[in-house]
């Protein structure tokens, strides 16, 4: 059918390619996306075939989400373009109301993961490595369990991090906007936001009496801090940047610039000795590079 064919194509082109059956009956399917692991479902559509076929199509995982219709504005009349509107905003609808469904999912299967895992050993290669303490982190086996909480202490997901330190999230859990508490509340007068947890356990221990915090990527660094802003309007918020001097643009420097101008917050980066290598780019890296360079000189 040249309606599926059409559909198809324009997902491909924005990287959606899938081998499921597309199915045009106005109703929300998930389905696999080519590329991504097995068994996950992160695409999504909505078809109609009456009237002028149009629908609507996305990735929860890259945050993707595209309108398809198959006429253009000005092939259309008045009423076929209200018409093309009233089946733009139910498709909207429909992914909006599957994705909060999947997300409260999410945070109850975090919620029983985080209340039936164990406190986290000190020990752990992970922290042994990072030169940290483990906080309020827990474990299961040898993976470390951190939880994504909203500024109500509602967990949302969790991120887990293998003794190598490679780290993956919770299945459908929201991520936007939410955060790992590393220590303290958000009571205390000062908060610090940072990328990674490693980055925040150091931050926190060089300043105990601050609320410290991990909003996980670079990304999700302005979502958290207007949101913790918005909870804590009169409190001294510091973005505690990344400084990725070595990637084009400085991801880290420059979106930590823009969450403390959106929050109204101060910005803060490593200071880099003259002989500290390019390659670190945090905090921690900072602590750690200090830490080898003084058992060596012991």
């Amino acid at each position: 059918m040249d309606l599926i064919r059409l559909f198809l194509s324009s997902m491909a082109q924005d990287q959606i390619i899938t081998n499921a059956p597309i199915i045009p009956d106005g109703i929300l399917h998930r389905f696999h996306i080519k590329g991504d692991k097995m068994h996950t479902r992160n695409g999504w559509y909505v078809l109609y075939s009456d009237g002028i076929a149009s629908g609507a199509y996305g990735s929860w995982k890259m945050s993707l989400s595209k309108k398809w219709c198959s006429k253009s504005r000005n092939q259309m009349s008045i009423a076929q373009w209200q018409t093309h509107l009233k089946k733009m905003e139910e498709a909207q609808r429909q992914r909006d109301e599957a994705k909060a469904a999947e997300q409260q999912r999410a945070s109850t299967r975090a919620t029983v993961i985080w209340e039936h895992s164990q406190l986290a050993n000190p020990n752990h290669t992970y922290f042994l490595n990072k030169d940290i303490t483990p906080f309020n982190a827990r474990q299961r086996g040898d993976t470390i369990i951190l939880p994504i909480i909203d500024c109500q202490n509602t967990i949302w997901s969790l991120e887990f991090i293998h003794p190598d330190g490679s780290k993956f999230l919770l299945t459908g859990g929201a991520k936007r906007a939410h955060h790992i508490l590393v220590n303290g509340s958000l009571d205390l007068a000062r908060i610090l936001i940072c990328e990674g947890f490693a980055t925040g356990a150091t931050l926190a221990k060089d300043h105990p009496s601050a609320c410290v915090i991990a909003a996980i990527d670079a990304g999700n660094l302005e979502p958290v801090a207007t949101s913790i802003r918005r909870y804590k309007p009169h409190s001294e918020i510091i973005i505690c940047a990344d400084d990725d001097r070595q990637t084009p643009g400085n991801p880290g420097k420059t979106k930590g610039r823009h969450a403390a101008i959106a929050a109204g917050a101060l910005l803060a980066l490593p200071q880099w000795p003259s002989s500290a290598p390019s390659s670190l780019t945090d905090y921690n890296d900072l602590a750690c590079w200090r830490r080898r360079n003084t058992e060596t000189m012991a």
